[in-house]
């Protein structure tokens, strides 16, 4: 038996075709788009704009009341490099970010840890109380700090005294010693910090499932082997992020670092973006101020697109 295939019949010249989609112009979606591009273009775009041209100038105080300034193209850098006090400041800023994402890390690791020993009760105002140590401005939260630290009458000071384990630390100022100037920054910094990586690496915590622990254990896995053999693999994509942008944030922190100790004592504390506000607007060198700022922002887009490719490859993973 065999079958023929019929052709469709032709359209009549009187048939009328089915209207195509209206389609929008596209003006309409750079309309709806507009707000937000404007306001990315003056609040990110012109001052950037703006801060590169000015690092190619002489700009300084004598150029806020006369308006006057001469390009000086790349002198400004040139002198930078051979600035003895930028590449102390630029180790200072490599070393103590370093040490800031070890000890966030390791500490975030560590409450994330104890999160998935805990109970609901307890869980709960552990949870509750890390997001109030999060959300704290960081100029609140540095104003505190130097009262628990305070000479005289700080809590940390008559806390430590009552210890003896460090004699008596009652008349100790922080701020005028390198070494405590440093650990009261790492401190505060680390308590800010610790809370979005714990919760952060607790949440993909609990995306691991629970049948590989298990598995684990009946295998006679110690806790210490689930976690390095099945949770730490898991966690790694997660995990690098976080890294990632921990050394974003701790290498630009400046908040912190001035309002406790102002970059000193003797210019200790002083990092790159401490040293860029002390030359801009300390001592009105905005030229110079401006060439640091672009240093300091190239070495973070540097970090940024660490962190973007890492992001790419975990959501590949994931």
């Amino acid at each position: 038996m065999t079958t023929t295939l019929q052709a469709p019949p032709p359209k009549t010249a009187g048939a009328a075709e089915a209207p195509a989609a209206p389609r929008r112009p596209e003006r309409t979606h750079w309309l709806l788009l507009s707000p937000g591009l404007l306001i990315i273009t003056a609040l990110t775009v012109v001052p950037i704009v703006v801060l590169v041209l000015s690092s190619f100038t002489d700009y300084n105080r004598r150029s806020l009341f006369t308006g006057r300034f001469e390009l000086v193209g790349v002198g400004q850098y040139q002198r930078l490099l051979g600035n003895e006090e930028f590449w102390w400041s630029l180790l200072r800023t490599l070393g103590f970010t370093a040490a800031l994402v070890v000890g966030s890390i390791a500490i975030g690791l560590a409450l994330t840890v104890l999160l998935t020993r805990l109970g609901v009760a307890l869980r709960m105002p552990v949870t509750v109380a890390l997001i109030c140590a999060w959300a704290m401005p960081t100029v609140a939260s540095s104003v505190v700090w130097n009262w628990l630290f305070q000479p005289g009458y700080g809590v940390v000071n008559w806390l430590l005294t009552q210890l003896g384990i460090f004699g008596d630390m009652a008349n100790t100022d922080w701020s005028n010693d390198a070494v405590l100037a440093y650990v009261s920054i790492w401190l505060l910094i680390v308590w800010q910090a610790v809370p979005f990586i714990a919760l952060t690496l607790y949440a993909a915590v609990m995306q691991v499932p629970l049948e590989r622990q298990e598995a684990a254990r009946m295998d006679g896995a110690s806790e210490w082997r689930v976690w390095r053999s099945v949770v730490i693999p898991a966690l790694r994509p997660t995990l690098g992020l976080v890294t990632i942008l921990s050394i974003i944030w701790d290498f630009n922190v400046f908040n912190q670092i001035w309002l406790v100790s102002g970059g000193g004592p003797d210019s200790a504390t002083t990092t790159l973006g401490v040293f860029a506000f002390t030359t801009a607007f300390v001592g009105f060198q905005i030229g110079t101020g401006s060439a640091l700022s672009v240093i300091t922002t190239l070495i973070l887009l540097a970090l940024t697109a660490l962190y973007i490719r890492r992001l790419l490859r975990a959501g590949e993973d994931l």
